[in-house]
């Protein structure tokens, strides 16, 4: 504790008697300081205990000492002490009521006590307070890296809720708590993550003080992390604001954990390339091999049914993003995930890495969950591995589901010209180690719809439930179709004939002609020789079951808007 005026009364070698506000002597002294100036308020800045003889006061004018001692108290002056003997043998009458008044301590120093022995033993007092502070400051140091390395980062905010005589929670990426301490303190920490988020944003290192929730406590926000995004935050909630020994405490924490992070990324660098390894060997059709080399990291997602997901940034200008928005149905997503807060707030701050974005949420959900989850940057893109029905794969689509939502907004709506990145996902059905290259090839094609459907994600199961006529919706397809049409078109613009309704009539009957020419009203002769004119016109034969086949496909695709 620093000094305060009761512990300078209480110093036996000083000898001060309190005249005035004695209800006032617990507040903290910063200073000790002498001046004899009519107005010493310009030169002060708060705390002080100011030591006067009077020298230039006219100590006995009742109305000059009460503004006196107003403008001291208005000032933030913590106590006066009347040197006696000096200038006034006793101290006035009207200083003494004017400090009763205004409830400023008035102490009475007596001849034989120096100001300098008063100053000597404030400035004593303030650098035993700061000793101590310092010592259980390196305390408090040892006591968090023992716990750090013994019980990791949950030991760690053991250890700082004690210092702090409050709470601790810490963070992921994403912004979910990981760790509490004390355990009731997860549901405080639970109310603040927005603040958490909007911390995220800004450039580490960065923090933030906020009022706890219902104002139940004051809570600091710290990121942590060396990069330009931190890598995770720390909250500490306290009754006040925090002393210079907990302020030590909570500093100590920050580096501790901020090397913790920074070693998880190493390790997190060198589990990757080990599952860059497993992936390519279950591609190669070597599960035995990638099983061995997966040992505990990966083995057990490896024992069960897993998901593959392939996942593409592409840049797409600003109006065709909203655009791509209004064109397809409502989006189907795994698991029949819906958008919620935090898939919309992850949206949102992808910070122009959509895969970076991907992967940080797929992990963090993995993590939570404590399943393992496979994640390697492959180039341009973006594979994962994760177990089926988990939390993974669910936040994936939770993710999914939220930039969906964020670009059916958007249509309608002007946008921002230029270039943006977006996420396409594709997902493929369950399998195992065996069928692994089956499922990204499967995951490949899925990826491929998405892309051209405009949607974020597509999942393999969804294709052969659906329509392949929306595949035919291609630049490539409808080029290869209007130049296989383009003769039979341009000879029903002449008025020669309906070439191009009879074949469509024809081919959807299966090659009946009865039923055809019925649909078309004509005879069934007519419908044969304008056949004969549609092979004579194409150089192909309509017995030719491709032939059919690509027929149909061509009127098909032209006829998809």
């Amino acid at each position: 504790m620093p000094p305060t005026l009761a512990s300078l009364v209480q110093h036996s070698a000083l000898k001060l008697t309190v005249r005035a506000g004695e209800d006032h002597l617990d507040v903290p002294v910063r200073w000790a300081h002498v001046s004899e100036l009519a107005d010493p308020v310009p030169y002060m800045e708060g705390g002080e205990l100011l030591l006067i003889t009077a020298l230039k006061l006219d100590a006995e004018d009742p109305e000059v000492m009460r503004r006196y001692v107003k403008r001291l108290a208005g000032a933030g002056v913590v106590g006066l002490g009347f040197a006696v003997g000096v200038n006034y043998e006793d101290i006035p009458a009207a200083l003494v009521e004017a400090a009763r008044q205004e409830g400023l301590p008035l102490l009475e120093v007596p001849r034989r006590t120096p100001f300098l022995a008063i100053s000597k033993a404030v400035s004593a007092a303030i650098a035993a307070d700061q000793y101590r502070a310092v010592t259980a400051g390196f305390a408090a140091q040892r006591e968090l890296t023992r716990q750090a390395l013994t019980d990791g980062p949950e030991g760690l905010l053991t250890a700082l809720a004690s210092q702090v005589d409050g709470w601790a929670a810490l963070y992921d990426a994403s912004g979910a708590v990981v760790a509490t301490a004390p355990e009731w303190a997860g549901r405080r920490a639970a109310r603040i993550t927005a603040d958490v988020e909007r911390l995220r944003e800004r450039p580490a290192p960065a923090s933030s003080v906020v009022g706890g929730p219902d104002n139940e406590d004051r809570v600091e926000l710290h990121s942590l992390g060396t990069g330009r995004r931190p890598r995770a935050a720390l909250a500490v909630g306290t009754a006040a604001a925090l002393g210079t020994a907990e302020r030590y405490a909570v500093h100590s924490a920050i580096a501790l954990l901020t090397l913790t992070t920074e070693r998880s990324r190493s390790l997190h660098a060198a589990e990757q390339r080990i599952g860059t390894a497993v992936l390519r060997m279950l591609l190669a059709g070597e599960p035995d091999h990638a099983r061995a080399v997966a040992g505990d990291l990966y083995g057990v997602l490896l024992d069960a049914p897993f998901r593959v997901i392939v996942a593409e940034s592409v840049v797409v200008s600003g109006s065709a993003s909203a655009a791509l928005a209004a064109v397809e149905n409502p989006p189907r997503v795994p698991s029949g995930a819906k958008p919620s807060a935090a898939g919309l707030a992850a949206a949102s701050g992808t910070d122009g890495d959509p895969l970076g974005a991907l992967a940080e949420i797929v992990e963090s959900a993995a993590a939570r969950a404590g399943e393992a989850v496979l994640v390697v940057p492959e180039g341009e893109r973006l594979v994962v591995l994760a177990a089926d029905g988990g939390a993974a794969v669910a936040a994936c689509a939770e993710y999914a589901t939220a930039l969906e939502a964020a670009r059916a907004g958007s249509a309608g709506r002007e946008t921002a010209a230029g270039e943006e990145d977006e996420l396409v996902v594709g997902l493929s059905a369950p399998a195992g180690p065996i069928a692994a290259a089956a499922a990204y090839k499967q995951a490949e094609q899925a990826l491929s719809v998405a892309r051209r459907r405009g949607r974020v994600c597509v999942e393999h199961e969804q294709l052969a439930a659906g329509s392949v006529l929306p595949l035919l919706a291609d630049d490539a397809v409808r080029a290869f179709a209007d130049g296989l049409l383009r003769a039979l078109h341009d000879h029903d613009a002449t008025g020669r004939g309906d070439l191009v309704a009879s074949l469509r009539a024809w081919l959807s009957r299966h090659g009946q002609w009865d039923a055809a020419a019925a649909d078309l009203g004509v005879h069934r002769h007519t419908l044969r020789y304008r056949m004969r004119r549609v092979e004579e016109i194409l150089g192909r034969s309509l017995d030719d079951p491709d032939v059919r086949m690509e027929l149909w496909l061509a009127l098909k695709a032209t006829s998809v808007e």
